[in-house]
């Protein structure tokens, strides 16, 4: 599928009046999006950077059912978090997968037995879990067996549940393709300079800026939606409305190691000697570890991995795995993330609630803040609902309910999710029939899914250096999922700069010039996106000082 051109999306976005108009292409935002416009709703979506640039593709790359949060007894959360995390699952099944996640537990540790048990058997009540994912506990020597690098001094045995692994920018663009294709106008690189005022001073807009052409524009709605995630704030700052409740930013770092130094094929969530809790993840042929949970100050978009990140990573790693050697040398890759928290004062980043909350200014800006990848959906509900009963008291238009607790995510439609493995089976086949190679056709079917055969399709037109796969992507990319520069593509549309960054420096150079072709880029504006990939692999390969 072709989308239109972005001249034709600028036009459109100011010269229509919007019902609604989102800031934000998070994850939050695109549910936001998706919500209104599959409700009929006319729906405007800007983002001043490409979508999930920044929390939505920096999480851990779980959607959580909500266990840590039962620690802090938050019962309805862990609830709530289940049974998104469930409707996440059956909806986008490609970009949701279960795994078995083992919780060790060790003589003195935070768990034992019993309290392992038990906290196990409540979060799969709480979150609905399926007879067939629930909880089993497991011996020291059954644990041993699933991840034999693991500490044996004092390990006393453990619990095996389900976690459901994703990724988290995939998942945000595939939702914002499907509001798409129900009638949304969506355009990334659009900066909201500053918010339009009727004559009572009622919000009606925003005045936006273009990026990539340095144009400006004015987009009017009858309802704003603030879902900016950390600018939140600049976003109320402009509307004059940033009182009371404020955000407080916490870090999260991530580190990527190749199997071969950090040999892991069992997804484990363990406990560290300050009590927090650190995932350690086998992904496609690597190995990533996280989170630090720090508090953090800075610019969002400068947030980098410091070299105090590292070391207590580091640190972890060499805790809970004790015979795998790694070292600052192994670091293939990392990443920096930041949650919008919602601050509670006297609390560190572990204790703050990840609720949202959805706050309405004089002016009527609607922003929604906090909350979690997983509940995503629901808190897009919650937005849209308040804005149907809106409408209904201004007597402006009737929107029903919401539908997308059953709604298909682009690249979803594989026949339900208990169909998946047989979806990718058959096209495996297929494409291998077709002369692509297993290993390859198996990654393309389970990234794109129902979509697989739109993007395989360009390979047929394959005349540069890159390998039929990658330019297939990178066709499909452009055409079809909103790419723009060749940071979108590597860092968030394939998720290579992260997992396969050898990769990227392997075709990098291919990659900005057959971009350059389709763009009709001058050299000064190819350099330029050279300059912002160097950029973004140094912060990915690079740790700084305090």
């Amino acid at each position: 599928m072709k989308r239109q051109t972005r001249k034709q999306t600028v036009d459109t976005l100011q010269q229509e009046q919007w019902d609604v108009l989102v800031i934000g292409g998070g994850i939050t935002g695109a549910g936001i999006t998706l919500d209104a416009a599959s409700r009929g709703m006319k729906t405007a979506l800007v983002e001043m950077e490409d979508f999930a640039h920044g929390t939505s593709s920096r999480s851990t790359k779980l959607v959580h059912g909500g266990l840590r949060y039962l620690k802090q007894f938050e019962i309805k959360e862990v609830a709530d978090l289940g049974r998104e995390r469930a409707v996440v699952y059956e909806n986008g099944p490609h970009i949701t997968t279960p795994v078995r996640m083992l919780l060790p537990f060790y003589k003195g540790g935070t768990f034992g037995y019993y309290s392992t048990a038990l906290g196990l058997t409540v979060y799969d009540t709480l979150a609905q879990v399926k007879k067939s994912e629930r909880r089993t506990m497991h011996s020291k020597e059954e644990v041993l067996e699933k991840a034999p690098i693991l500490k044996s001094e004092g390990l006393k045995g453990g619990g095996l549940y389900v976690e459901y692994r994703t990724d988290d920018a995939r998942l945000t663009i595939e939702v914002v393709k499907r509001a798409e294709e129900y009638g949304a106008m969506i355009a990334n690189y659009t900066k909201v300079d500053h918010l339009l005022y009727d004559e009572t001073g009622q919000v009606v807009g925003a005045h936006v800026v273009d990026r990539l052409t340095d144009t400006s524009y004015d987009v009017f709605a009858k309802v704003v939606v603030n879902a900016a995630g950390p600018w939140v704030d600049d976003v109320r700052e402009m509307d004059g409305s940033k009182v009371g409740k404020h955000l407080q930013l916490s870090k999260g770092v991530h580190l990527v190691f190749d199997e071969s130094t950090f040999p892991l094929q069992q997804a484990i969530y363990f406990d560290t000697p300050d009590g927090r809790m650190v995932f350690a993840i086998p992904r496609q042929g690597k190995t990533y570890v996280g989170t630090t949970d720090t508090f953090y100050e800075g610019d969002p978009k400068r947030m980098t991995v410091t070299e105090e990140d590292r070391a207590y990573l580091l640190k972890a790693i060499g805790y809970i795995f004790p015979s795998i050697d790694v070292t600052e040398a192994d670091i293939e890759s990392s990443w920096a993330g930041v949650r919008p928290l919602i601050h509670e004062e006297g609390k560190n980043p572990s204790e703050i609630s990840r609720k949202d909350e959805v706050w309405e200014s004089e002016s009527g800006l609607l922003t929604i803040a906090g909350g979690k990848l997983t509940g995503y959906r629901a808190m897009a509900v919650t937005i849209v609902d308040r804005i149907v009963k809106r409408f209904k008291k201004e007597e402006y238009k009737l929107f029903g309910p919401s539908v997308t607790k059953e709604l298909r995510l682009s690249g979803g439609d594989v026949g339900g999710a208990d169909h998946f493995e047989t979806f990718v089976a058959e096209q495996v086949e297929a494409l291998r029939h077709e002369g692509w190679e297993e290993d390859v056709a198996e990654r393309l079917v389970r990234l794109y899914g129902s979509n697989v055969r739109d993007v395989t399709a360009y390979a047929h037109d394959n005349d540069t250096d890159l390998p039929n796969d990658l330019y297939a992507q990178l066709r499909y990319g452009i055409d079809a999922e909103f790419v723009m520069t060749p940071t979108d593509f590597f860092a968030r549309r394939t998720g290579e700069l992260l997992f396969h960054i050898d990769r990227v420096r392997t075709y990098e150079e291919e990659v900005v010039r057959v971009m350059k072709d389709i763009f009709d880029w001058d050299e000064p504006t190819a350099t330029r996106h050279r300059a912002r990939l160097a950029l973004e692999m140094e912060r990915a390969t690079t740790a700084v000082s305090e």
